[in-house]
């Protein structure tokens, strides 16, 4: 009895039957099962925020690839609109071209008509004042009676 080691023996079942009797097992477990239960309990919810960040992951990824298939749409479509513009300008212009030189044309041919209708209205104004010219010099008041009266014997022929 008097070996240490008998003594700490005897203090260490002391202990533990204090334990015991103060239930200090029972608390113990309950606190392990509590903690275990909250662990279980973190993991589901960890469970199902997983769950609902892929779902909202798959959600997202499903209107991005959306959004791209629309902006492709939107661009082939700006695209086609822009090919049309592009025509329908390059339309325009030709036929603006086309107005604009029939309208040169147009003037060209008006300016030659006048230029013509100038050189004749000239003309014979040169050929009546040349005839006239001609005519104070070379004719005399005979050849002019005798030409008067040839016409007059001519114009009941040109009358019928």
């Amino acid at each position: 009895m008097q070996e240490p080691t008998f003594w700490v023996l005897i203090a260490f079942i002391l202990f533990i039957g204090a334990l015991v009797y103060l239930k200090v097992p029972i608390a113990v477990a309950k606190a392990l099962d509590s903690r275990a239960n909250k662990i279980r309990s973190d993991l589901d919810e960890a469970e199902s925020l997983l769950k609902e960040a892929q779902d909202l992951l798959s959600v997202y990824q499903k209107k991005k690839n959306d959004a791209a298939d629309e902006a492709a749409l939107l661009l082939a479509s700006a695209e086609e609109e822009a090919a049309r513009a592009v025509a329908l300008g390059e339309e325009r212009l030709r036929e603006s071209l086309k107005r604009r030189e029939k309208t040169a044309l147009d003037r060209i041919a008006q300016a030659e008509g006048q230029a013509l209708d100038e050189l004749k209205a000239r003309t014979v104004s040169i050929a009546l004042e040349a005839t006239r010219t001609l005519l104070t010099e070379n004719l005399t008041s005979e050849k002019a009676g005798a030409i008067l009266d040839e016409d007059i014997k001519k114009l009941p022929k040109r009358l019928n």
